[in-house]
């Protein structure tokens, strides 16, 4: 029998729980995980009586970021890089109150889910960050979100340097909603999903769509100029070093072009 790769559970009527179930690679974001957790989003959005969903991860770690391997792999890396956008994209577009639970790690990709929820708890020792840059990479579709998320020094730091941050630092930054005790992460999620689920269905849903709509720039514009630069990067030498160095447990040899 399979494993699946996106474990679905009801947790209680209108609260629902998608899991990253793959733990021997620290949730690594392999093309057939996205499609799995696309279709699982799918199912949650197609029920009307759902309106909360905790997301999870397997194991010790919520998720470490997209599957190196298929990144650096040219047959798989467009179709991974398009299933991560949707993905990202779909997080922060959808019906449902999101609450990203975050144990052990959130990095690169995982830390970019944990941004696209409207809620994001973190273990106080969790490490969090965006090392994109140490892999030749920007953390371009993220940065949407960041910019609206922190103050300028704290984005700054986070996507320029590529270090990570512990749970308790992150919520200092306002990156995460709280940092607690890991015995105390899941009931907090659940708290604040019994809070939600106190207002109107439609009420909280109109506010979540007037709160993306509320900012200078329409987020879909800031996420397809995103796009075009994370696109060009994904195809670039540069990236090919970053991500064989990290593989290969190595420090990158990165050229400068006059």
């Amino acid at each position: 029998m399979t494993t699946p790769l996106v474990i679905s559970e009801q947790l209680k009527p209108g609260v629902i729980q998608l899991t990253l179930n793959r733990p021997e690679k620290r949730n690594a974001l392999s093309v057939a995980l996205l499609e799995a957790f696309l279709a699982a989003l799918d199912a949650a959005e197609a029920d009307a009586g759902q309106r909360v969903l905790i997301l999870t991860g397997a194991g010790s770690v919520f998720c470490a970021g997209m599957d190196l391997a298929e990144a650096g792999n040219p047959a798989v890396a467009g179709r991974s890089g398009e299933l991560i956008a949707t993905m990202l994209r779909r997080v922060v577009e959808s019906r449902l109150i999101t609450i990203a639970v975050v144990q052990g790690a959130a990095l690169a990709g995982g830390a970019g889910l944990m941004s696209a929820c409207d809620f994001a708890y973190a273990e106080g020792s969790a490490r969090l960050g965006y090392p994109e840059p140490r892999r030749g990479l920007i953390a371009a579709l993220v940065m949407t979100f960041l910019r609206r998320q922190l103050r300028e020094r704290d984005a700054r730091r986070l996507l320029l340097t590529g270090e990570s941050v512990s749970g308790t630092e992150a919520a200092a930054m306002g990156l995460v909603s709280a940092a607690v005790g890991s015995e105390l992460i899941m009931p907090t999620a659940l708290r604040t999903a019994n809070e939600v689920m106190r207002g109107g269905p439609e009420a909280v849903v109109q506010t979540k769509k007037l709160l993306t709509s509320l900012w200078p720039s329409p987020l879909t514009e800031d996420f397809t100029r995103a796009m075009r630069v994370h696109h060009d990067m994904r195809d670039s030498a540069e990236m090919r070093e970053g991500v064989a160095a990290f593989r290969e447990k190595r420090k990158p040899k990165w050229v400068v072009e006059n």
